[in-house]
C-alpha cells in the first residue's frame, strides 16, 4: 500500500473495529483512544469499575491484531524479574543465559495495574519509555510496534498502589470507562446470556500497523493551531486551582493524537475538532490539582472544559 494514500489508515481502522464489535457492544471511544495510542506509538491506561469489560476489550484488540500478546496479572507480590526477565544459571553447559519476561511482545496487556507495588510498577517505566530494558546490566530492545494496555479499578482502594505522576505521564491516553447505556446492557445480555462464544479473527498484520504509524508524517497541522494547543496549556498551567500543569511531553502527544484521529477520518490535515476529541483523554491524567480544588470536587475534566470556554479558536 502506497504510504501517500491517505485512505490506507482509515481502511485499517475500519476493518479493526468491524471485528472488534463481533465481540465488544459499544465503547467506540475506548476502541477509538486505544488505535489512537497504536498509531501514535504510545501506551493507553484504562480506568473503570470491574465488570465493564476492560480486560476483555484489550484481549479482543490483541485477538485482532496479528501481534505476539502477553497479560500480566499485577499483584502486590509481582516482582519486577516477572516482568522484564532475568538472568539463570544452566547447569548444562555452565552458562548464564537470559529468561526474557512478557514485556517481550507487541502488545502487553498489564490487568490492574495498580494492585502491585511502586518498585514493579516503576519496571514498565524503562519499557514504556525507551522501549528496551536492562537485565543484569544488559540491554534488550522491545519488538515494534510495541503498545502497554494497563487496566485500574478505581473503586478499590484497600491493596493498592496509586500510581505515580511519573507512570502516569507515560501513559499517551487515560481512558475511562463507565457502565454502559441501556440499550448497550440490553445487546449484552443478548449476545452472552447462553452458552455461544464469540471469537474475532486476525485481520491487521504487523506490517499494515507500522505502515499506519509512519502515515503520521503525511499529516499536517497549521501554526494557528499549534499555538491554540499552546494557549490551552498555557490557561492549564496558570490556574489557580491546578497545582502542576502539562509538561512539553502533553503537548507533543496532543499534537501526535489529533493527527491520528485526522487519519482515522480520511483526512491529511487537523482541525480544531481534533484536538477537542483527543484534548481530554491526553490531559486529564496530567493535571494535577490543588489540595483545595480536590476537596470542593473538581476535577481535571472540569478544568479543561473551562478552558476551552476561554481560549479562542482559530478561524
Amino acid at each position: 500500500m502506497p504510504s501517500n494514500d491517505i485512505e490506507f489508515v482509515y481502511d485499517v481502522w475500519t476493518k479493526l473495529k468491524n471485528e472488534v464489535h463481533k465481540v465488544i457492544v459499544g465503547m467506540d471511544k475506548v476502541l477509538e483512544e486505544i488505535f489512537i495510542s497504536l498509531l501514535c506509538e504510545g501506551h493507553i491506561l484504562l480506568e473503570g469499575p470491574p465488570g465493564i469489560a476492560k480486560t476483555t476489550l484489550a484481549k479482543t484488540v490483541a485477538s485482532s491484531l496479528d501481534l505476539t500478546f502477553r497479560r500480566i496479572q499485577f499483584t502486590p507480590d509481582l516482582l519486577p524479574a516477572d516482568i522484564i526477565g532475568v538472568r539463570i544459571y544452566n547447569q548444562v553447559d555452565g552458562k548464564f543465559v537470559t529468561k526474557k519476561g512478557p514485556i517481550f511482545a507487541n502488545l502487553v496487556l498489564a490487568d490492574e495495574i495498580n494492585r502491585a507495588s511502586p518498585k514493579t510498577q516503576s519496571a514498565l517505566l524503562e519499557a514504556m519509555q525507551e522501549r528496551q530494558v536492562t537485565i543484569e546490566g544488559e540491554t534488550y530492545k522491545l519488538p515494534e510496534p510495541f503498545l502497554v494496555i494497563a487496566t485500574e479499578n478505581p473503586v478499590e482502594v484497600e491493596g493498592t498502589y496509586p500510581l505515580p505522576s511519573a507512570q502516569l505521564d507515560r501513559f499517551l491516553i487515560k481512558s475511562i470507562i463507565n457502565y454502559p447505556s441501556k440499550e448497550d446492557y440490553v445487546s449484552i445480555m443478548t449476545m452472552y446470556g447462553g452458552y455461544t462464544k464469540y471469537t474475532v479473527e486476525k485481520v491487521i498484520s504487523k506490517e499494515d500497523i507500522l505502515e499506519a504509524q509512519r502515515m503520521i508524517d503525511n499529516v499536517t497541522i497549521s501554526k494557528d493551531l499549534l499555538e491554540y494547543i499552546a494557549d490551552i496549556i498555557k490557561t492549564i498551567d496558570q490556574d489557580d486551582r491546578v497545582k502542576w500543569g502539562i509538561s512539553p511531553r502533553g503537548g507533543i502527544y496532543v499534537t501526535k493524537a489529533s493527527k491520528a484521529f485526522a487519519l482515522m477520518n480520511r483526512r491529511d490535515f487537523v482541525t480544531p475538532e481534533d484536538i477537542k476529541r483527543i484534548l481530554k483523554p491526553v490531559l486529564n491524567h496530567r493535571i494535577i490539582l490543588t489540595p483545595e480544588a480536590i476537596f470542593k470536587g473538581i476535577t481535571p475534566i472540569d478544568v479543561i472544559d473551562d478552558t476551552l470556554k476561554q481560549v479562542s479558536v482559530p478561524v
